[in-house]
């Protein structure tokens, strides 16, 4: 398998763990806010590949305590099982990041025990979803996706297994309707986390800004009456 980066150290990425951040290649969307734009296309040029992955997590053992990872979309990947049978061999819990277009795999994923936590990106209430992730074109039908988005969401709400939701707030593409329909969406969940875009040389689209501190402020205070938990991350 072509692994696209590591990150060889985060205390952010997976919560209470010291952890290595994976990305993998190949995304199902086209965000046009995504900070990791390089990463789309799962044929771009690789740093390493898995058996070069498992030697160096094989050093870091006793060092780190928690492997993320993430994309692009990482259940892209028909081998991605495999790959964390064996991470998990080594004594690692996981941390997946996910945009619930593969609520099959996510469910099997689960069902197996390969992964510990699971963070999945909600982009957008369902009216504006396809239009937020790039998939907004006459013509496109986004129904299927948007039915394996709920799915996943549903299946998180429904186990026992660590989660988190994230939305990532961008000014142009966001505002308390937005938060109503996600609300909506996940009512009921443990955790949500509102995330302030920043502005980078490598988003798709540039030109695009934060929400205001008073924006996020109350997209949070819509949220708390769906969610139990609801933290802004990413304003100084």
């Amino acid at each position: 398998m072509k692994i696209h980066g590591l990150q060889k150290m985060t205390l952010l990425d997976y919560p209470g763990h010291v952890a290595c951040t994976v990305f993998l290649g190949g995304c199902d969307f086209r965000c046009p806010f995504c900070h990791n734009s390089d990463l789309l296309d799962m044929n771009a040029p690789a740093i390493m590949d898995d058996e070069e992955l498992l030697r160096f997590l094989e050093s870091r053992r006793g060092l780190l305590d928690g492997v993320a990872f993430t994309g692009g979309e990482p259940l892209l990947r028909g081998d991605i099982a495999d790959l964390f049978r064996r991470v998990k061999a080594l004594g690692f819990p996981i941390k997946l990041d996910t945009n619930g277009t593969h609520p099959g795999v996510l469910s099997s994923l689960i069902r197996e025990g390969l992964v510990d936590y699971v963070a999945m990106d909600v982009k957008n209430d369902p009216a504006r979803y396809a239009m937020t992730v790039g998939r907004g074109r006459a013509g496109d039908s986004f129904a299927d996706s948007m039915e394996q988005i709920r799915k996943s969401i549903a299946v998180l709400l429904s186990g026992d297994l660590p989660y988190e939701f994230r939305t990532t707030v961008v000014h142009e593409l966001h505002d308390d309707d937005s938060f109503r329909g996600i609300g909506e969406m996940i009512r009921g969940a443990d955790k949500y986390f509102l995330q302030c875009y920043t502005d980078r040389d490598s988003v798709l689209l540039p030109g695009l800004s934060a929400p205001s501190r008073e924006d996020m402020e109350r997209y949070a205070g819509i949220m708390k009456s769906c969610v139990k938990s609801v933290s802004i991350r990413g304003m100084d």
